[in-house]
């Protein structure tokens, strides 16, 4: 008897998910579907599962589906996932139409003070993020996906770049190293993905592979717009090589640390204060600021700790860090808050920026503030906390004619 094959998550009941066996015979194709929406959608799941199959030219053989509550993009990536997996020759995607919503786009200094993690397998977890207002949203692929279960989440993800809103947020994906991490771009760059987070890296070479195969997919794709970088550090030799990596692309936009993989390599233990990464997190801000990009601190691993992930907030701001990851929506405020600017900073950078405004409408290259000249990098880092505090509206946009009143 043919064994068939499986995709789809353990467990009891999924939710918003669905688990899908394919068993390969020269039998005319026959669908059996097992669903608790059955009543309300089981006859458009139905339409769907045999859509699938006729994109990929499946024709025999027989699909049993399990159904949680699963929506159209989530049905078809499994499907289209265990068709695959069952015929590897199989050409072809089955492309849901892409929401005017998901076409989004973003900017190289924009905001990343928070990127919510998701693992790319779990899409009940994708399906409201971003009501939690993170500034960017990563779909991993790489480390919290088990490996029989790439590419389904590969597919899964594709379908949410192209059916989910996520509102303002950038949308990330993490991919995986190798051969994996090719297919990932081969598959995600396509539909709308802003940014591209690259694990583990530890020399330019591997961000000009990434950037070769995003611009040739690109290029056979018609994509016009920029697909943005942020290679992971996460080893010693990474950290050596920080600076060489920053400046490898044009596209790259942050530079990140990750602690969890970076204490196993130098074989210290991760402590909550933090001394055995202060050399390495160092080298990232140092390098990110040589290279003129961002430079983006470790996840805060304890979920239950709102006091910690405070105080590690403030360490990375004070090391000179623009943004902190995130493994759950509740810490996304509290790193907000956290790297808001004080009253202080803003009082004084309105003033900076007051000053260079005057400076530029008189035609003057040095700008002064009382007796003392203003630095361009001074200034740059004035009118982003200018920035920061109108976003956060604790600056009214109208503060420049109010002052001037």
């Amino acid at each position: 008897m043919t064994k068939p094959f499986r995709t789809g998550p353990e467990g009891d009941k999924p939710r918003s998910d669905l688990r899908v066996a394919y068993t390969s015979n020269s039998n005319p194709l026959s669908i059996g579907l097992h669903s608790r929406v059955e009543g309300y959608y089981g006859e458009s799941i139905r339409r769907l599962a045999s859509a699938v199959c006729k994109k990929l030219e499946v024709t025999t053989g027989h699909l049993k589906i399990e159904d949680f509550g699963a929506v159209p993009f989530v049905i078809a990536a499994r499907l289209e996932a265990v068709l695959k997996q069952a015929n590897p020759m199989l050409k072809g995607e089955y492309l849901l139409p892409f929401k005017k919503f998901a076409k989004g786009k973003s900017s190289r200094d924009r905001f990343r003070r928070s990127r919510l993690y998701i693992p790319g397998n779990q899409p009940k977890l994708m399906l409201n993020a971003g009501i939690h207002q993170p500034d960017g949203i990563i779909l991993d692929l790489e480390d919290s996906v088990a490996p029989i279960e790439k590419e389904a989440a590969r597919y899964i993800v594709r379908n949410a770049l192209r059916a989910l809103d996520f509102f303002d947020a950038e949308r990330m994906v993490r991919i995986n190293q190798g051969k994996l991490g090719v297919k990932d771009l081969e598959c995600i760059v396509p539909h709308n993905v802003h940014l591209v987070l690259i694990p583990k890296v530890e020399s330019a070479t591997q961000i000009q592979d990434v950037d070769k195969v995003i611009k040739n997919t690109s290029r056979i794709n018609k994509r016009k717009d920029s697909v943005y970088l942020m290679p992971i550090i996460e080893s010693g030799r990474g950290v050596l090589k920080a600076l060489e990596i920053a400046e490898a692309s044009s596209n790259i936009v942050a530079l990140a640390i990750g602690l969890e993989d970076y204490t196993a390599d130098i074989g210290a233990e991760r402590t909550v204060s933090g001394r055995e990464s202060f050399f390495a997190r160092s080298m990232i801000v140092n390098a990110a600021r040589a290279a003129g990009i961002q430079a983006i601190d470790t996840v805060f691993s304890d979920v239950s700790d709102e006091k910690s992930l405070r105080a590690s907030v403030r360490e990375a701001k004070s090391l000179g860090f623009d943004g902190k990851g995130c493994i759950h929506p509740c810490q996304i405020g509290p790193v907000h808050e956290e790297f808001a600017p004080s009253e202080v900073d803003i009082e004084r950078a309105k003033e900076i920026v007051l000053a260079f405004d005057k400076a530029t409408k008189k035609g003057l290259g040095v700008v002064s503030l009382g007796s003392k000249m203003i630095d361009p990098p001074v200034v740059k880092r004035s009118q982003r906390i200018v920035k920061l505090a109108t976003a956060m509206k604790l600056l009214n946009e109208n503060w420049k004619s109010n002052h001037d009143k």
